[in-house]
């Protein structure tokens, strides 16, 4: 962290609901991670009794994720820094790290252009975590995605605003929209 604050890299519902201040939104890809529902939730998007799914940057090789870079201004960085904690690592199943993401689009509050590397918080699966869920077929977690709810919704609510966003923002993820597809299926929606 510096005097500029710190960017985090966002790739679902940060992209949507990121629940603090952004100073700057720019696109920006995470290389050897994947964006999978891999991880089991309890608390947000399911219960102890009902799991749902969530989001998760799982490692995979020669791979990319395409999201958000969200830029925390310096002011709001202890106060950030404290709210990911409490939200992304609620049951410690992912890793906070500082990673390069390459930004994707010209920016106008910084001094960083397209196709520069900044470090990242990024939030990757623990794969030997218990709620650690990889490698799931899609009508797997379709099955689970239709029926879960939690405490901030339905799973699949989570889906489809994540889905909508990445149309929005014209980011191609085949996988994801093929999930969408079979719920969609599934519940009648």
């Amino acid at each position: 962290m510096n005097n500029d604050g710190f960017w985090v890299f966002g790739y679902g519902s940060l992209m949507w609901r990121p629940g603090f201040d952004v100073a700057e939104t720019r696109m920006a890809r995470l290389d050897g991670y994947k964006r999978a529902f891999a991880l089991v939730s309890v608390h947000y998007r399911g219960t102890p009794e009902r799991p749902g799914l969530v989001l998760g940057l799982d490692w995979e090789p020669d791979s990319g994720c395409t999201g958000m870079a969200l830029r925390i201004g310096a002011g709001e960085a202890d106060e950030v820094r404290h709210y990911l904690a409490e939200r992304e690592l609620v049951s410690r199943a992912y890793f906070e790290v500082s990673h390069p993401i390459t930004l994707l689009c010209p920016g106008r509050d910084s001094d960083r252009g397209e196709g520069d590397s900044v470090d990242a918080i990024c939030f990757i699966l623990d794969r030997t975590h218990p709620q650690y869920a990889g490698g799931m077929a899609l009508e797997e977690q379709a099955a689970v995605i239709g029926e879960a709810a939690g405490p901030t919704g339905t799973n699949r609510d989570y889906l489809f605003k994540t889905v909508a966003h990445l149309r929005e923002l014209g980011v191609e993820d085949p996988e994801l929209f093929e999930l969408e597809r079979i719920v969609r299926e599934r519940v009648g929606a």
